[in-house]
């Protein structure tokens, strides 16, 4: 190539490289708005919370009753979510039968219901003189205003999080790997377990780690379901709002504590679903 025609596709190449960093200059403009009202509130409460009150709300008896509950009733929930949504999905993902659609809907509802509608949908279900409520308590069995009853409203409102993205993983593995392990002798369980699972194990920790996120933040259908008793049922949410109308520090340090909590677990799931793309 001659000087003079490098020279010119040079010059020709000037103005894209220029309309590319201005695109993404602006771009990036554009995002800090929604950027910076995500990361401000946040800042915030970090800010505002005492290192001495964030210890102290740890060894606080009432506060570390809060904490243990919710950390017990949450793993709880996501074993429960996994054993009981795992099914579900692969039925939703793989199945065709009447009324799917419909039945589709109804899982995803309780993501968009108002908490405190699923509070009292579970009440009026479980309760005293509920649908199963009754049945229950003639065989001496009392659900509402139990741990049991803060197990059940986190499982109803987090519980379709691990079920729609585990279908959507489910949807997307190949169907000629399982096809292949058909041929070679597998069974259908054998097939499920050493091929779809594992192809599947992102969006299944995906899931669970929404799950899990969304049962730590459950309030409204909990305070109405299994009501906020200290030592039983109040979990770290139904503590920071209690201690706001009380002491706002001790509701700053809970809610660090909440934070942080939640944020070292999602940077670890983050970490081994990077690791898990450069396995596969």
């Amino acid at each position: 190539m001659r000087p003079h025609e490098a020279k010119i596709q040079k010059d020709k190449r000037l103005p894209g490289a220029v309309e590319t960093i201005l695109y993404r200059l602006l771009l990036g403009i554009a995002a800090l708005p929604l950027i910076a009202f995500l990361l401000l509130p946040i800042a915030g409460l970090l800010l505002h919370a005492r290192i001495a009150e964030v210890v102290s709300a740890v060894i606080d008896a009432q506060a570390a009753q809060a904490i243990s509950l919710s950390a017990q009733t949450t793993l709880l929930t996501v074993i429960l979510t996994v054993l009981l949504g795992t099914p579900l999905a692969y039925v939703l993902a793989r199945k065709e039968f009447a009324g799917k659609g419909l039945l589709d809907a109804l899982i995803e509802l309780p993501i968009v219901l108002p908490p405190s509608v699923a509070g009292i949908a579970l009440l009026l279900t479980f309760g005293r003189r509920g649908m199963l409520g009754a049945l229950l308590s003639a065989h001496g069995i009392e659900i509402p205003f139990t741990e049991c009853a803060v197990v059940l409203a986190q499982l109803f409102v987090a519980s379709p999080l691990y079920v729609k993205t585990l279908a959507v993983g489910f949807a997307e593995v190949d169907r000629q790997l399982e096809q292949a392990a058909s041929i070679d002798g597998a069974s259908a369980w054998q097939t499920f377990r050493f091929v779809t699972l594992p192809l599947s194990a992102r969006a299944a920790l995906g899931g669970a780690i929404m799950s899990w996120a969304r049962s730590l933040g459950e309030f409204g259908a909990t305070i109405i379901f299994a009501g906020n008793f200290p030592g039983r049922t109040q979990t770290m949410p139904l503590a920071i709002y209690i201690g706001f109308e009380m002491d706002l520090q001790t509701a700053l340090a809970l809610g660090a504590i909440l934070l942080v909590v939640s944020f070292l677990v999602l940077a670890a799931v983050k970490l081994l679903l990077g690791r898990f793309l450069v396995l596969g």
